[in-house]
């Protein structure tokens, strides 16, 4: 493990496992030297210090985190912890999602418009500027059916933008993307949620 990545050692961040792309997210928190918990039922976020919320299908994941009586322990959880949606995830995180088959945790004060960036074969890679990281360069932006973001308070900060659309949002502990930075090399904004929005000392 990288040396720079001791500090994250004792840190176990959960990366919900019901639906969606949630293993490459998991291998990139263990490169960066967190502990990994897989959440399947609502016990398992028992201990954890921080959530991720892959990307995937948002009406699936609504229908799977209800049968398995989920939603209202997610809720809970991102009241007191740092949480992490990437593009399905930024959905399940808004306050409005636009359609009735999505039932949104509403840990933000955003609204999304789902696939609003095009289908499955409009998928595009970007680069965009990230002035919150340390290494300012330009990061590698992988946009797949990604949902369009809409600021609906004050409270949630803009962290970058694409193509003048907000991008990345925080609010708080609660991290939101359009897209998907574990599909790359690029650790930035895993290393920026664990170092600057995940509290070990709950």
């Amino acid at each position: 493990m990288d040396d720079r990545n001791s500090t994250n050692k004792g840190i176990v961040t959960g990366v919900l496992a019901v639906q969606g792309g949630f293993a490459r997210h998991g291998q990139m928190l263990e490169r960066l030297g967190a502990q990994v918990r897989w959440i399947r039922t609502a016990s398992d976020l028992t201990g954890c210090h921080g959530l991720i919320i892959p990307g995937g299908e948002s009406t699936t994941m609504t229908l799977l985190l209800k049968k398995y009586g989920m939603m209202e322990r997610l809720r809970e959880f991102g009241l007191h912890h740092a949480v992490m949606g990437t593009c399905a995830g930024a959905i399940m995180l808004s306050r409005n999602a636009a359609d009735d088959r999505v039932e949104p945790l509403g840990l933000m004060d955003i609204s999304v418009d789902r696939n609003a960036y095009g289908t499955q074969v409009e998928s595009f890679v970007t680069y965009i500027d990230t002035p919150f990281t340390p290494d300012r360069t330009p990061l590698k932006s992988i946009f797949i059916r990604a949902p369009r973001i809409r600021v609906d308070s004050t409270g949630v900060e803009v962290l970058a933008t694409h193509d003048d659309y907000p991008v990345i949002v925080k609010q708080g502990r609660i991290l939101a993307l359009s897209f998907h930075p574990e599909l790359t090399e690029d650790d930035r904004i895993h290393r920026y949620f664990l170092k600057n929005l995940v509290t070990v000392a709950e």
